[in-house]
């Protein structure tokens, strides 16, 4: 909240979204005036673009065009070679190039306005769409302009050229937003009315979309090295995240397809499996609008985020020059307070999706050790929230905070890695790795063993160690029966968020490719394939949590009840004759092993 209140008082995102003139005035919307500064505080709701008065010979005073700046209304498309011509224009248009303080009919009669005006001849322009500037057309203008634009793009740090690259393809990340919600709404229908030729028709798109995307990252990658003109550092750094989306996009490919060829022979059983989910589901039909909710929690969350962030980005304070200007000099420690504000992202974005898990598995324990299976309990869906929201949102926190102190060590040392990777130390750089590796590990069972802690808790309403504490006590009786299933079925379901994925990253390269300049779009891409895994995973979370919260429920069942007519077990009776057919298959397995052992001479052990 401090972070918060501080980007809203002391930040300014329209600057970075709409451009300044040389007077403080923000263009496009109504200003207050600024202190000891006569032109400020006007009124720019007509006058949108920033225009320079001397636009054929700019200089660079860091960070920014040393040419005073104005607020018009239009760019100039024909040549001005006089202050009549000017005149004209500024009667004729509404636009006028000069100085605020000069009138229109004082432009021919003011012996200073060779000063207040644009210097002459005032070449033909048109808006630049990222920065709304009027660029000139000329074409010795407009390459002294370029060389000048690109030094100042240059010279900006990688958090403002972040954040330009994101506020120039907002629409288009939003666009792609929609189409990861499309796309894992679709994967949901699938497996809720899975079948037999709809699990070939997910591997087959997830194999055609991983190999596709890898192709054309290489693609990329290859046009971008080789493009004679790319001069700006957004376009350098393009061409490093491509190389880098590339190699990860081509090692994810091989070892999923790797995985798809190994266990091509369970997919009937992974159809049966599903079924049964489904049909768990089928009685909690509100389950399926559980990730809308989540979702739509999620978007206003991301965009407060991103709001406070732009407002983070631009705070300063506005300084006046002896010329009567204004110039914003940025607040020291504001990278630090980005990270603080990435920590809370990560933080807050992990516990709403951990109370999605939460009210799942409630909602599932409440129909699972329900008797009549005819007539499921009312509301569990509504009840499961309301158990959260007054019970259990101490244990949501400790799951999502656990997650993020493992994440934060990854950062940084993924930080560390990009600067070692410019010096020539390849035992760091593997000791880095291996520790990256590690962390990822150790966050990977962390959150399978928070997700089971949220089941026990919701099944006993104890405290999240005491609750922890169980579920590993579960989990190390029951893990020979039930992880082969929960393993198979998690597959399939990360299979179905990395179609979502690699389609949405897909979109995203033929939109963001077609808008090369000044723009760091890789990094737009990378937070458009974060929040398509995201949105994937909220949504496909809803079927990997019912998994999961079901076989949990099953094995304290069989741990507390013997099937006799005192303990009678809660299971239905298809759900009990799957994982003995899934055990017994197994069984085969292990008998087919231990025969072909005794084969080659190793002695049968008997079976207790």
């Amino acid at each position: 909240m401090f972070v918060t209140g501080y980007a809203v008082m002391a930040g300014a995102a329209e600057r970075l979204v709409l451009g300044y003139d040389s007077f403080g005035n923000i263009c496009g919307r109504k200003n207050v005036p600024v202190k000891g500064v006569p032109l400020s505080g006007r009124d720019m709701t007509n006058k949108k673009y920033v225009f320079f008065l001397n636009s054929c010979s700019p200089e660079m005073q860091s960070p920014k065009i040393s040419s005073v700046s104005l607020c018009v209304s239009s760019c100039p498309q024909e040549q001005l070679n006089s202050l009549e011509d000017l005149q004209s224009f500024a009667r004729n248009n509404g636009s006028c190039l000069c100085v605020y303080n000069l009138s229109i009919s004082s432009y021919t009669l003011n012996p200073k306005a060779a000063e207040l005006c644009p210097t002459l001849p005032v070449p033909p322009s048109k808006s630049f769409p990222l920065f709304n500037r009027c660029v000139p057309q000329h074409p010795e203008c407009y390459s002294k302009y370029a060389s000048v634009l690109i030094s100042m793009v240059n010279e900006m740090d990688v958090f403002h050229r972040i954040l330009s690259g994101i506020l120039a393809g907002r629409d288009t990340v939003i666009g792609l937003s929609v189409l990861a919600l499309a796309f894992s709404f679709i994967v949901v229908l699938t497996f809720r009315f899975i079948r037999t030729l709809l699990v070939h028709t997910l591997i087959a798109l997830v194999v055609f979309g991983l190999l596709f995307v890898s192709g054309v990252l290489w693609w990329l990658y290859y046009d971008y090295r080789n493009d004679p003109s790319t001069e700006l550092e957004t376009e350098k750094e393009n061409v490093k995240f491509l190389f880098g989306y590339a190699i990860f996009s081509t090692a994810v490919t091989v070892v999923l397809l790797s995985l798809i060829l190994v266990l091509r022979k369970r997919l009937q059983f992974t159809v049966q499996l599903f079924q049964i989910v489904g049909k768990i589901m089928g009685r909690i039909p509100f389950l399926l609008f559980q990730p809308l909710w989540t979702f739509l929690i999620l978007i206003i969350f991301w965009v407060f985020w991103v709001a406070v962030l732009l407002s983070l980005g631009t705070a300063g304070t506005a300084q006046t020059t002896s010329e009567g200007q204004v110039e914003y000099r940025a607040f020291s420690g504001i990278c630090y307070m980005a990270w603080y504000h990435f920590i809370g992202l990560i933080w807050t974005s992990e516990f709403i999706l951990a109370c999605q898990q939460m009210t799942v598995a409630g909602a599932v324990v409440t129909c699972y050790f329900n008797r009549n299976k005819n007539s499921p309990p009312r509301h569990p869906v509504l009840s499961s929230i309301s158990v959260l929201l007054c019970y259990h949102l101490g244990t949501v926190v400790k799951g999502s905070f656990l997650i993020t102190i493992l994440r934060i060590p990854r950062i940084v040392l993924l930080y560390l890695y990009n600067i070692l990777k410019q010096k020539e130390s390849t035992c760091a750089k593997c000791l880095l790795k291996c520790c990256f590796c590690w962390l990822w590990c150790q966050e990977s069972c962390l959150r399978y063993v928070n997700q089971h802690v949220y089941t026990t808790t919701a099944i006993n309403g104890t405290n999240f160690c005491t609750s922890a504490k169980d579920a590993v006590f579960i989990l190390t009786k029951s893990s020979a029966e039930l992880a082969s299933i929960s393993c198979f079925g998690g597959f399939i379901i990360f299979l179905g968020k990395v179609f979502v994925v690699c389609f949405t990253v897909f979109g995203g390269l033929m939109a963001f490719n077609y808008h090369r300049e000044l723009q760091a779009w890789v990094v737009p891409l990378l937070l458009v394939g974060f929040f398509a895994y995201l949105m994937s995973h909220s949504f496909l979370s809803v079927f990997e949590v019912t998994l999961d919260t079901t076989f949990l429920c099953f094995a304290i069942d069989m741990e507390t009840n013997d099937g006799s007519a005192e303990k009678p077990y809660f299971v239905d009776q298809e759900l009990l004759m799957f994982v003995n057919q899934n055990n017994k298959l197994t069984d085969r397995q292990k008998h087919g092993s231990m025969r072909r052992g005794s084969e080659d001479g190793t002695e049968l052990q008997p079976m207790t």
